[in-house]
């Protein structure tokens, strides 16, 4: 079969998947796996699909292709099995096309963004994933390094201030040093909220007041985002007891209160 068939053929098939909203790159792993095992149920498992997730992918795919996508193989030393069709084939010829063109772009984008720092920063920070609620940017004001520990004032765009307390030799580790740009890591289950102080002052060397925006009530606790004066958002995991105790409600002033230790520093690699 020629490469411009292979294309063309392809290129129709993904476009009847597309039209249909389930063009998805399992099907064509869960494709690739078929014709590498012979069989549905091991490729299934080999992408991580149940057996009746992958029968149902391939027969949403079969019914609005053209020609079918997969053919049964009878006999053999292996009792049979389920072999791909010229038409598979070529959907798959078309997509492996596909993904070349896209890393190949990709890396074309990578070395444009690679000539605007500001917006290679930006992209690398939004990249970041992590179990964490809370990721604030900013730039690292004062360090004080002693001898076990080492403290860290980061300034946010907002002009709020956080504070995090790292180990000395962590320090090190990261180059930590004033002006450079970091995050700050705060899980959501970390910070207190408080809505009257009744005249006492808290250990917590983080106190960022703001104004309840939005609560996300589940069966155990609620999430409640606090909006700061200059715009940054923040979120504390509160029980629905002491969202009811605190008679939280969106308007509310609260203050967000979270220890130094709790405070999760990174700086780019």
């Amino acid at each position: 079969m020629s490469t411009a068939r292979a294309h063309r053929d392809g290129r129709l098939l993904t476009a009847e998947l597309r039209l249909a909203g389930r063009l998805d790159d399992r099907l064509f792993r869960l494709l690739q796996a078929i014709g590498e095992t012979g069989s549905i149920h091991r490729a299934a498992a080999t992408v991580g699909l149940s057996h009746k997730g992958a029968r149902l992918m391939l027969e949403t795919a079969g019914n609005m292709a053209h020609e079918p996508l997969l053919a049964s193989a009878v006999g053999g030393a292996g009792g049979g099995g389920t072999r791909l069709t010229p038409a598979a084939l070529s959907l798959l010829a078309a997509w492996q096309a596909l993904q070349n063109d896209l890393e190949a772009f990709l890396r074309e984008q990578e070395q444009r963004l690679a000539t605007q720092p500001a917006l290679t920063g930006l992209l690398r920070r939004l990249s970041m994933k992590t179990t964490a609620r809370n990721q604030f940017a900013g730039t690292i004001r004062h360090v004080e390094i002693g001898p076990v520990s080492a403290q860290v004032t980061l300034a946010l765009k907002s002009g709020d201030e956080i504070v995090a307390t790292l180990t000395t030799e962590a320090a090190r580790r990261l180059e930590v040093r004033e002006g450079a740009d970091a995050l700050a890591l705060i899980k959501a289950s970390a910070i207190v909220l408080v809505t009257d102080f009744a005249g006492w002052r808290l250990s917590a060397r983080n106190q960022l007041a703001g104004t309840v925006s939005r609560l996300e009530r589940g069966q155990v606790s609620t999430l409640v985002v606090l909006t700061l004066p200059g715009g940054d958002t923040l979120t504390a995991s509160v029980t629905n007891e002491g969202v009811e105790a605190l008679d939280l409600k969106v308007g509310t002033a609260a203050t967000a209160a979270f220890k130094a230790y709790s405070v999760i520093l990174a700086m780019p690699a």
